[in-house]
């Protein structure tokens, strides 16, 4: 029989407590982690296939809002680690405001509809995210809690003295959860459970032993409640409200009530007097006029029931305007009034479970800075299209740099992973090295052939750097090597630009399936995939364009065309799908592939270092020819004339992998 919750809580605390003990600690050591930036976006969204005028530019020393790819908790060691070299300072202590909307249904499948030409797929979670999932639930609530509490601790770490946070959650989990909060940010700064209606009963079953369930929670904490920013404010009055109050009219047609003027000072009703807002009764008393327009509204409480949730919207309206897709995708009149109160301009907003991107969507339009991050691919794709789609600032759309190297390297995770690097070498028929020679359990090599086979962690991107460890292993493991393999789950966005600088045909790289975790659920199954040799291992996937054309086009300019040529996706079998899927997938590749790109972008100066994204187009930028399942492929761009320019063009498909092309002119 299972403990009861109460029970376990306070093994909850202390184990949360002692972990974030070590992330501190880790955070002035050399091995600290960091940001990896994948691309700096200058919104610039295809209108009609031709960019005229100047590129876009930014001063790339001024603040950078960033969305950033990754675990959140590996996402908040680097921001309050900050890296000075990068631009980034330490953030702890600098974020006004923190809003999470983390998931709360145990029994969500996390699977994304995937919508192509004639064809709508269902995605399986990446293996990042399978790992994550499976963790946050494996004990049900407990789990859960375990995952939250070192990241509400450090979320703490991040918030301003004047800070708040505001955390989302329904019927589920949330009354656990606000223990947890009362512990690390105390009860005296709890300052409010929201209520949050967000619809009607309507599609409440009639026979249904309950109510039904339409608010969801959202407790509100100071990080110091003597100090807290805080703005009041206001709900509109209703029509009720303003038809039994506001039940004058005067001459100008103006709306207004009689207040008694008890409370008030002679020098307040002398200005009032000055300004005619002073009416006098028959038997010669005075009162105070309010009018409508005057007034601000009645003063906010906790139960917020004149917002509607998205579902809700497009139940009404067919389609909501805001829906961008994204199954738990919150209201930008939400995220409006929570900004407004716990933040001025200047404020930095965080949020770390960003999913659609409403919280940095309703920042941007207020004029606030802020920093989002989700562990989810299709999360960052909708996220980072809707940005430019509202023709944002520029921001940084960034990723770890090392999940490896601190985040897993002393953690259970980490031991499983190793457990799981020996199977995969296996599969691929290697012979694992002892535990001896082979701390990791991650390197094995191919009886009879000098080949020494590298398995990457899967909570890791590999790139550059992991090539480079591998040449060095072949050259210098155990006496040296004929040739190395690396077989990775989760690539940088510039991995075809590593291979092809290190320029080694004795390196090899090949794509472990994504879905090879649920392939080995049980023993049975992993002996029968080793017997019948049912893993393959793919090439990665890659993008060709057509050759650039360049032409003179005025004093100082000239005009590029770039247009997309084919994209080779990895093998379907290696993409999380179901068999079904799978085959529907095949006939796209066969017929029309570029349909399988998401979003492409182009740098027309490269520099080598840092892929500055200064035009764009997606699928669903209609702009251009009012098809949302495809991109389009040929654009031209006007930029300054310069010699030896090179220019990068990078891929994202609907999977979320990454793609780039180099050429130089």
């Amino acid at each position: 029989m299972k403990n009861s919750l109460i029970y376990e809580l306070p093994k909850i605390v202390d184990e949360g407590k002692k972990e974030v003990e070590k992330i501190l600690e880790r955070l002035s050591s050399q091995n600290k982690l960091g940001l990896q930036t994948n691309e700096l976006v200058l919104p610039a969204k295809d209108s009609a296939g031709l960019f005229s005028g100047q590129m876009p530019t930014v001063d790339e020393k001024e603040w950078m809002n960033r969305l950033v790819y990754g675990d959140n908790l590996l996402v908040m060691q680097a921001l309050l680690a900050g890296d000075p070299e990068s631009g980034l300072p330490s953030m702890r202590g600098k974020i006004d405001l923190i809003y999470i909307d983390p998931p709360f249904d145990s029994k969500a499948d996390y699977r994304t509809k995937v919508t192509l030409p004639g064809v709508d797929l269902e995605q399986k979670p990446t293996v990042i995210e399978q790992f994550a999932y499976a963790d946050t639930w494996k004990d049900g609530t407990v789990s859960y809690l375990k995952m939250l509490y070192p990241r509400l601790a450090l979320m703490k770490e991040l918030l301003s003295d004047k800070g708040s946070i505001y955390v989302h959650l329904d019927w589920h989990v949330g009354f656990y959860v606000k223990m947890i909060l009362d512990d690390i940010f105390g009860k005296d700064n709890f300052c409010n459970q929201i209520i949050w209606k967000r619809s009607t009963s309507i599609g409440a079953k009639a026979k249904s032993k309950m109510m039904a369930r339409n608010c969801d929670h959202i407790y509100f904490y100071a990080k110091d409640y003597s100090s807290i920013l805080y703005n009041q404010y206001y709900k509109p009055y209703s029509n009720d409200y303003i038809e039994n109050y506001f039940k004058h009219v005067d001459s100008q047609g103006r709306r207004y009530r009689i207040q008694s003027l008890g409370d008030y000072t002679e020098e307040s009703k002398v200005k009032f007097r000055e300004a005619g807002k002073i009416y006098v009764s028959k038997n010669n008393k005075e009162a105070l006029i309010q009018y409508l327009d005057e007034s601000p509204g009645v003063i906010l409480d906790e139960l917020w029931d004149d917002i509607r949730g998205i579902q809700f919207q497009a139940f009404q309206q067919q389609k909501s305007l805001e829906k961008v897709g994204y199954d738990t995708q919150k209201p930008e009149s939400l995220l409006e009034r929570i900004i407004k109160i716990s933040t001025n301009e200047d404020s930095i907003i965080a949020d770390f479970f960003a999913g659609s991107g409403t919280t940095g969507a309703v920042a941007e339009k207020l004029g606030r800075k802020w920093i989002m991050s989700d562990l989810g691919k299709p999360a960052s794709l909708v996220m980072r299209k809707r940005l430019i789609d509202q023709n944002s600032k520029p921001f940084l759309f960034q990723s770890i740099g090392d999940y490896q190297k601190e985040a897993f390297a002393s953690s259970k995770q980490f031991r499983r992973i190793g457990d799981l690097a020996n199977v995969v070498l296996q599969l691929f028929g290697a012979i694992p090295f002892p535990d001896d020679q082979n701390a990791n359990r991650n390197v094995g090599y191919i009886k009879d052939s000098r080949t020494l086979v590298v398995v990457d962690s899967p909570s890791k991107m590999t790139g550059l750097a992991t090539l480079k460890k591998a040449q060095e292993l072949k050259n210098s493991f155990m006496g040296g090597w004929n040739k190395v393999v690396v077989l990775g789950w989760n690539f940088t966005y510039d991995i075809t630009e590593a291979i092809q600088s290190l320029n080694d045909k004795d390196l090899e790289v090949l794509v472990i399936p994504p879905d090879l975790l649920d392939k080995l659920k049980t023993k049975a199954t992993y002996k029968d995939l080793i017997d019948k040799g049912k893993i393959r291992f793919s090439s990665l996937q890659y993008l060709t364009i057509k050759p650039i054309k360049k032409e003179g086009f005025s004093d100082g300019e000239e005009k590029l065309e770039i247009e997309l040529d084919n994209y080779v996706l990895l093998s379907p079998d290696n993409i999380p799908l179901d068999d079904k899927d799978r085959d529907k997938l095949r006939d796209i590749i066969a017929k029309d592939p570029l349909a399988l790109i998401e979003y492409w972008s182009i740098d027309p100066d490269y520099d080598g270092i840092t892929f500055r994204s200064r035009w764009q187009d997606y699928r669903g930028n209609t702009e251009n020819d009012n098809d949302p399942l495809h991109i389009i492929r040929k654009t031209q761009l006007t930029v300054a004339k310069k010699d030896n320019r090179k220019i990068c063009v990078k891929a994202v498909d609907v999977f979320g992998f990454e793609s780039i092309v180099l050429e130089n002119l």
